[in-house]
């Protein structure tokens, strides 16, 4: 997935293929029966070319990453704990990246206005005396 996210585009397993064998040796089967499992589990969609297909990512980087936390997330059976675990296993600049992600998720907004309070029942007593009753 990391090399699909990387072009930002379709790509070939041949394009992909010639990006690995920059840092390693690998086969073009092995890219492509790889490429064809990431469409099968529907994290790449793919499109015919000739007599090759182009693979693009279904989702972003992001994304995938959120869906990998989130799925750990919900297997805990404490998840309060978990998330408390996993805070404390983040860096200041993890923690500051966290808190800029919950105000754009949930801005921080002016208090709402108070509703009109209800007038309030005078004691008949009162009321004969303030108007001269």
């Amino acid at each position: 997935m990391t090399r699909v996210w990387k072009w930002n585009r379709p790509v070939t397993v041949r394009e992909v293929l010639e990006d690995l064998q920059q840092e390693r040796s690998i086969a073009y089967t092995t890219v492509m029966t790889v490429l064809d499992n990431l469409h099968q589990k529907g994290w790449v969609r793919r499109e015919a070319e000739g007599r090759a297909y182009r693979y693009e990512a279904v989702s972003t980087r992001a994304a995938y990453a959120a869906a990998l936390m989130n799925d750990a997330w919900s297997q805990s059976d404490n998840p309060a704990a978990a998330l408390v675990a996993f805070f404390g296993m983040m860096s200041e600049e993890q923690r500051q990246a966290l808190r800029d992600a919950v105000r754009i998720v949930r801005p921080e907004t002016p208090e709402a206005p108070q509703a009109p309070q209800a007038p309030r029942e005078e004691n008949p007593g009162s009321a004969g005396e303030a108007t001269g009753r």
